[in-house]
């Protein structure tokens, strides 16, 4: 029976290369001269620094960039709120969000049965797994999808027939 996985996940080799181009250009860039400002990496936790909140938005903007050329979704990165810090700086958390969490897979699973297409969506940890009787009705399952969710990124693979 023919099937395929949705996932959401992202290239961590990528992310960390963002990163490290962010630290790379604040380092160089004039109007950071002088400024603690940086980007940390925790595993999928990002925490940046800086000395005020309109160079922290700097920081997130460049970050940002980085991401979307290194074809990292910044659908994926999730802002918390501006902690202040000793001195007056500020910094911020972002979580970089991985796998489908399971409220959002069940949305998926209602998204699918409710298109009345002739496939089986069951929730598989993180991921979804889609199976059905033919190859188009698997294809027209994932259009249905694309078009219904658009906050996460998901990836349609490991499609075996």
């Amino acid at each position: 029976m023919p099937s395929f996985d949705i996932t959401s996940e992202v290239n961590k080799v990528e992310l960390k290369n963002a990163i490290d181009q962010t630290n790379k250009e604040i380092q160089t860039r004039f109007d950071f001269k002088g400024s603690d400002a940086r980007v940390e990496q925790a595993e999928l936790d990002l925490t940046l620094f800086a000395d005020d909140d309109f160079k922290l938005k700097q920081v997130t903007d460049i970050l940002l960039g980085k991401c979307a050329k290194r074809s990292v979704d910044v659908r994926s990165l999730d802002p918390q709120t501006v902690e202040k810090v000793s001195g007056g700086k500020v910094k911020q958390l972002i979580r970089v969000r991985n796998g489908i969490e399971t409220d959002k897979a069940k949305s998926i699973v209602r998204i699918v049965k409710d298109s009345k297409i002739k496939v089986q969506a069951s929730v598989q940890g993180e991921a979804v797994r889609v199976s059905g009787a033919k190859r188009d009705d698997l294809q027209s399952a994932i259009a249905v999808v694309k078009k219904a969710v658009a906050d996460l990124p998901l990836q349609f693979g490991n499609f075996r027939d």
